[in-house]
């Protein structure tokens, strides 16, 4: 999954940073000069108003197996402009080392983000200076890699749309494993996953509406045109594809309202959306699997 799913150019990277980019790609994630032997890494992530990708080198932490970034810009009295990025976009590529992968971007609330930023200070002093010289609370964002069964290779087509569908699945189960998390803090001890529901709901209708969206504009056309027989199932897939943004939308108010919402009728309401995404899914899963397997992926 890209960091942007509505960007066809090449992510901006400020002046000042470009050395260190072109650096930290050129020697494996290594860097020199005043962030010589420093853990750092590249985070894309989707402009809040421009749509366009933007790349940052960023110290990082793991605690408790989490990788972890501050929003710090050095103790400045306003968020870094990548922390407003992903809150509109959570889904962000990283790169670390010389791996590159996908994953969302979720800020830590109340006392876990207290308790994750004094384990940061321990090991890094400097983020509390940062956090000593500006009265805002320095965000922690915790990048949280997607766990799905992806294919091995990626070979065809076929191949990326299992690809792309494992992803939706995956984020759909996250939402409805951190939203039982969630009910129970609210009938125990308190757990605040509010955001990170949010940025799970987003990222998943972000790539969903831009798996609709790639189909519509490129896949569906040259579908009807090699493969006549499938143009009923894919005007299926089109009528589905309104209902699906239909349930896109009413998935997204749902989540806004988790706070004030009845536990049961939300767990009801989200399992009927999801089984209706799945069914989607499923559908066109078993309709154009057989046709894209004989297309190469990445197009040659």
């Amino acid at each position: 999954m890209s960091a942007n799913p509505h960007s066809t150019s090449a992510p901006t990277i400020a002046p000042f940073n470009q050395p260190i980019v072109e650096e930290f790609r050129a020697r494996g994630g290594l860097v020199g000069g005043m962030f010589e032997g420093g853990d750092l890494l590249l985070l894309t992530t989707v402009g809040a108003r421009s749509g366009r990708e933007t790349t940052s080198p960023l110290a990082f932490l793991r605690i408790d197996g989490a990788l972890l970034v501050v929003a710090s810009a050095a103790g400045a009295p306003r968020h870094p402009a990548w922390y407003h990025n992903l809150l509109a976009h959570p889904a962000v590529r990283v790169e670390l080392g010389t791996e590159t992968f996908a994953a969302v971007a979720v800020p830590a609330e109340g006392a876990e983000r207290d308790r994750l930023f004094a384990r940061i200070v321990e090991r890094e002093p400097g983020f509390g200076d940062y956090q000593a010289s500006t009265e805002r609370i320095l965000p922690v964002v915790t990048l949280e890699r997607a766990e799905y069964a992806a294919p091995a290779e990626v070979n065809t087509l076929a191949d990326k749309l299992v690809e792309i569908h494992s992803w939706l699945r995956a984020h759909l189960r996250y939402i409805r494993e951190e939203t039982d998390a969630y009910f129970a803090g609210r009938e125990g001890e308190p757990t605040p996953l509010s955001l990170q529901i949010r940025q799970h709901c987003l990222a998943f209708c972000e790539g969903l509406q831009f798996h609709h969206d790639g189909e519509e504009a490129a896949a569906f056309p040259s579908l009807e045109r090699s493969h006549p027989h499938l143009r009923e199932p894919i005007a299926r897939l089109r009528a589905e594809h309104v209902t699906v943004s239909r349930l896109r939308e009413e998935l997204e108010k749902l989540v806004a309202n988790v706070a004030t919402a009845d536990p049961d009728q939300f767990r009801a309401e989200l399992d009927r959306m999801s089984a209706e995404l799945t069914n989607h899914l499923d559908y066109e899963e078993e309709s154009l699997i057989p046709a894209l397997a004989e297309v190469p992926f990445p197009p040659r």
